[in-house]
């Protein structure tokens, strides 16, 4: 039997795992929790690893680095039950030929359930209609509604949340533009999608919908310059990371009134108190709810615990992580 450890601490590992999943786990082996409530130092990740075939990892969870590694012979998988995994992983991992899942997949449904909703809601007017309902108006802003049919709809980024949320917006009759310099025409023909450059798609898009990943290349990529090719009434959705926005040039346009915006995540984390996110009329502010809260997290451990079935079985993860993807991964 082999041992799995859980090492995020104990009230995490409640939000993630329930009891159905943690028996499943024990189908694979004899299963270790971190039962203090307390982020892991990596002193005490040596002592709950020592004799450890799987580890899962978590938010709070220090780098598996060659300090931490030497006190593990026997680790052969780390399954990372959040985000990304550049805080987890390190080189000693790779050399020692231990093998990386992560669950981005599984964060990357809500995701794009989240962007699918904002999109839905502003061609629809809804939050303005809303807004006017209760101020007592009934048919103002009703003009502005447009259905979800005969659009140009805008994904940067195609990766786990960026095409589960071309899959959910195929089911429209819509045109769905992609830039991901990732992917070929080949490959986006089979997706459904059209492939066009970084320019076409601001200048194209009604609803343009941000899945990027936050790496150098990717920052500020919605600017001045971007944003003044982008048609009046466009709608900016992101549910990715704040930086890709230089949100003084998004600003400025916003006061103009002539775009739309639903933004999930901002650069800081919260934004101050007197943000303009805040207060601007064609603005929706959620507080990065876009991927797993609350009982989403459970398909979190879900999806680790499929994984781990799958290597169990001698079969390909669905979300292994290749030490070369890292660079061009969230």
């Amino acid at each position: 039997m082999k041992n799995i450890v859980l090492l995020m601490k104990d009230s995490l590992r409640k939000t993630i795992f329930d009891a159905k999943t943690l028996k499943r786990l024990e189908d694979f082996g004899n299963v270790y929790i971190n039962d203090c409530d307390q982020d892991p130092d990596s002193d005490r990740v040596k002592r709950l690893i020592k004799d450890a075939h799987i580890i899962i990892t978590s938010w709070g969870c220090p780098t598996l680095d060659k300090y931490i590694l030497d006190s593990a012979p026997n680790v052969e998988l780390v399954a990372h039950a959040a985000g990304t995994v550049k805080g987890i992983v390190s080189d000693s991992l790779w050399d020692r030929g231990i093998r990386v899942t992560g669950s981005a997949k599984a964060i990357g449904i809500g995701v794009a359930e989240t962007a699918l909703g904002f999109t839905i809601a502003s061609l629809k007017n809804m939050w303005r209609l809303s807004k006017n309902t209760r101020e007592g108006e009934w048919a103002l802003g009703k003009e502005d509604v447009r259905e979800v049919y005969d659009v140009n709809i805008g994904v940067i980024g195609a990766g786990r949340a960026g095409r589960h949320y071309i899959e959910l917006i195929k089911n429209f009759d819509v045109n769905i533009l992609l830039y991901d310099p990732t992917i070929d025409d080949n490959t986006a023909n089979k997706m459904g999608v059209k492939k066009v450059e970084l320019e076409k798609i601001f200048k194209e898009s009604d609803v343009l919908s941000i899945h990027a990943p936050s790496i150098p290349e990717t920052d500020h990529m919605v600017n001045a310059n971007t944003l003044a090719m982008m048609k009046d009434d466009a709608i900016i959705i992101n549910t990715a990371r704040g930086s890709i926005i230089d949100e003084d040039a998004l600003i400025i346009e916003l006061k103009k009134g002539r775009l739309f915006t639903c933004i999930d995540v901002t650069d800081p984390e919260p934004p101050s108190k007197d943000h303009p996110f805040r207060t601007l009329p064609n603005v929706i502010l959620t507080p990065h709810i876009a991927g797993a809260v609350n009982n989403g997290l459970y398909r979190i451990g879900n999806y680790v615990a499929e994984e781990i079935a799958l290597y169990e079985a001698g079969e390909d993860m669905d979300g292994e992580i290749l030490r070369e993807e890292l660079e061009s991964l969230a």
